[in-house]
């Protein structure tokens, strides 16, 4: 097995020095870092996170923690996820994903074994108890969304206000007056309260009634089948209806290919715009849904950054970051019909 000495032979340079690259303990001159790194890899030397962390009091490790036990991370979520790890990585830092429910329960458990240095959340609600019990617990935390109030926290979000005022922007100025949203059901699950669906439904009634149109909003199941099966509900409640924004991108779909069964395809007879997802799951459907897409790199490079920052001490001022998503124009809107 390799060790600090054969990598302190390597490279030219004392144990104690190997030490310091490892540890972090103490700067080193970029070239003989250089040296050591190199050395480390030709030798094999993988470096003891454990022992690092008794040394320095930090295990550079940070936990995304998200209810995926309670509620399946989409598509989308996962994006952002693998971003947040490359962004983590590129810091040195490792991130591990820890399924913990948003009750909070498990949180003093998980901050005190010792092996966390902060922890960023993600599916966060208004009012989300994992945030009070980390400020109660004093652990050093980061956001990638926002709770209703956000002022005093560190945080990486969509934009929805933007990101709905556009693709309003965009049905609209394609002549469609009677739309709809979509969402995905919250009531009985552990997500009451989603901010995503909380701050885009209440974009969306804003934006409607700003624009003088009258606003419909439904919910369904994030599936296939629960695309198709409000559609049905919506045609019947409102039968002049020409577009659908959706914020469910399971039930994007099946909202596409029951319309086109129940004669109302898409582009020519109605407009489906699929908001906060992504070009790959866009493709998806046929035709492939114009899309407004989520920043998903920067929500991962922000989120880490604004927990790294708070880390090292390098935070000049609370992180509060909106980005909003941007338009894709695909094959599923269009100009309004006449119908």
């Amino acid at each position: 097995m390799t060790t600090m000495r054969d990598v302190a032979e390597r490279a030219g340079v004392s144990t104690a020095t190997v030490s310091f690259v490892i540890n972090g303990t103490k700067r080193v001159a970029p070239d003989t870092h250089a040296r050591i790194v190199q050395a480390m890899d030709e030798l094999g030397f993988r470096r003891n996170v454990l022992a690092r962390a008794l040394a320095s009091r930090r295990t550079r490790i940070i936990a995304l923690l998200s209810p995926v036990l309670d509620h399946r991370i989409g598509r989308t979520g996962m994006s952002i996820v693998t971003s947040a790890a490359v962004a983590a990585s590129d810091r040195g830092y490792r991130l591990v994903l820890s399924p913990v429910s948003n009750d909070g329960r498990e949180m003093k458990e998980l901050l005190t074994d010792g092996l966390l240095d902060g922890v960023l959340l993600m599916e966060v609600q208004m009012d989300d108890q994992r945030v009070q019990k980390l400020t109660e617990l004093g652990g050093t935390f980061a956001l990638i969304g926002r709770t209703k109030d956000p002022s005093q926290l560190a945080y990486a979000d969509i934009d929805f206000d933007r990101t709905v005022a556009e693709g309003l922007d965009y049905l609209v100025g394609l002549g469609h007056r009677q739309i709809a949203l979509v969402l995905g059901q919250q009531e009985g699950t552990s997500l009451a309260g989603y901010g995503p669906y909380v701050r885009t439904e209440a974009a969306f009634r804003e934006g409607m009634a700003a624009r003088g149109l009258d606003p419909i909003v439904t919910s369904t199941e994030p599936s296939q089948r629960g695309g198709m099966s409000i559609v049905d509900t919506l045609l019947e409640e409102t039968p002049g209806l020409t577009a659908i924004m959706v914020l469910n991108e399971d039930a994007a779909p099946g909202i596409v290919s029951r319309l086109a069964e129940v004669g109302r395809p898409v582009p020519l007879s109605a407009s489906v715009l699929s908001i906060a997802t992504t070009p790959a799951l866009g493709a998806m459907s046929h035709p492939v849904l114009s899309t407004m897409n989520v920043p998903e790199v920067e929500l991962g490079e922000h989120g880490v950054a604004a927990l790294i920052d708070q880390l090292e001490g390098t935070m000049k001022e609370l992180p509060q970051v909106l980005i909003p998503c941007t338009l894709q124009i695909e094959g599923t809107t269009g100009p309004a019909p006449a119908l």
